[in-house]
């Protein structure tokens, strides 16, 4: 199904400007109420630290037996552990996430985001937590070998991503969709024969399937960052501070062994 970049799911567009509408279980988290004053954080919602993600997103957020888990997920939960809050996730569209709109109904947006001077023109980042170019996979059926082979071909992108604007530069007239679960699912349909975006999604969602092969990657030098209301010194104080905690006690290589594999290599 393809979907026009200008058009956002009516229901992610709810989820963002009623946070905890449609708020959604996430693995992880404590039922403690919220961080103390005493270190200026303040929750949008007391107790929670409310989370906006663009669901499905595998292997960052996915749903799995009713709750939704991955590696961004794993993240957010150590980060509401060290705030002293219950992990509250809220389905929003990328587009919203990547304007910043999101934000005005969560605490901070963990999807994995690509840190950019544009994006930094409307939210602060995080300090980054991954490393992760684009790549180009194709159907083996397809013909395609590299980035100038795939010209003239039917070529996905997700909207609003760093992926849907390189391919746009590079020439490639891409088909845009809203999410990556519909990316993916064209392209083992066979309605697209390639597809451009992060190497860590792409890479995950072909690693068993023979049909499918990746065939160019783009050292774009991406990092991907949470995003935080711009000005909201506290929060990005207290993200970083969970970001170089899991570092340095190895539980951020284990999420990432855990998710990735050899996908992300």
């Amino acid at each position: 199904m393809q979907i026009s970049r200008s058009v956002l799911s009516g229901t992610k567009i709810a989820a963002v400007l009623a946070a905890g509408a449609l708020a959604l279980t996430a693995c992880g988290g404590s039922s403690t109420p919220a961080a103390s004053s005493d270190s200026g954080l303040k929750l949008i919602n007391a107790g929670k630290l409310t989370v906006c993600s663009d669901v499905p997103y595998e292997p960052f957020e996915f749903q799995k037996d009713g709750k939704i888990v991955g590696f961004d997920m794993d993240i957010a939960a150590e980060i509401a552990k060290d705030v002293k809050a219950e992990l509250n996730v809220v389905d929003s569209s990328f587009e919203a996430i990547e304007t910043g709109t999101a934000l005005t109904g969560c605490d901070v947006s963990i999807s994995s985001i690509s840190i950019t001077d544009v994006r930094k023109n409307v939210m602060d980042f995080s300090n980054p937590y991954l490393d992760d170019d684009l790549t180009l996979v194709a159907t083996s059926s397809s013909g395609i070998n590299n980035l100038d082979g795939a010209k003239g071909k039917k070529v996905g992108v997700q909207q609003a991503t760093t992926g849907a604007q390189y391919a746009k530069d590079k020439g490639i007239d891409a088909q845009q969709f809203e999410d990556s679960g519909l990316l993916v699912q064209a392209l083992k349909a066979g309605t697209i024969d390639a597809a451009v975006g992060n190497g860590s999604v792409l890479g995950y969602a072909i690693k068993d399937d023979s049909n499918l092969k990746r065939v160019e990657d783009f050292a774009t030098g991406e990092k991907l960052g949470i995003s935080i209301k711009k000005g909201n010194t506290a929060m990005a104080d207290a993200v970083n501070a969970t970001l170089k905690r899991i570092t340095d006690d190895g539980s951020m290589k284990k999420f990432e062994t855990t998710w990735f594999g050899e996908a992300s290599k």
